[in-house]
């Protein structure tokens, strides 16, 4: 792996770490925050972290709140991840999303 790739991924985790319990983000807002890769970048980030326990990947989904990623965990462990944490889904989509949405550019200044 690229040394800027490593960089850039320890960045997203950096992110990804602070998003509390109980909230969600979405690759784009993450991206946005950090000003750098795209969304898609996010993506492999949260791909490439299931040996990281200390990383929450399950609390990023995509900008409408659809648990894209979920096949990465196996299973339905992302959404149960998810529910664990107070997070209602339905149809692989969290409801109420926008009141769960966790926005980085807003919430670390």
């Amino acid at each position: 792996m690229k040394k800027s790739l490593e960089n850039s991924f320890d960045n997203i985790y950096e992110v990804v770490r602070l998003i509390p319990m109980g909230r969600v983000t979405s690759y784009g807002a993450i991206a946005r925050y950090l000003g750098t890769g795209g969304a898609r970048m996010v993506g492999w980030a949260m791909n490439a972290c299931h040996s990281m326990p200390d990383v929450p990947a399950h609390r990023v989904v995509n900008r409408n709140g659809v648990l894209t990623g979920k096949h990465h965990f196996g299973g339905n462990l992302m959404q149960e991840l998810l529910e664990n944490e107070g997070i209602l889904i339905q149809n692989d989509q969290i409801i109420d999303f926008q009141e769960k949405f966790w926005n980085p550019s807003d919430e670390l200044l």
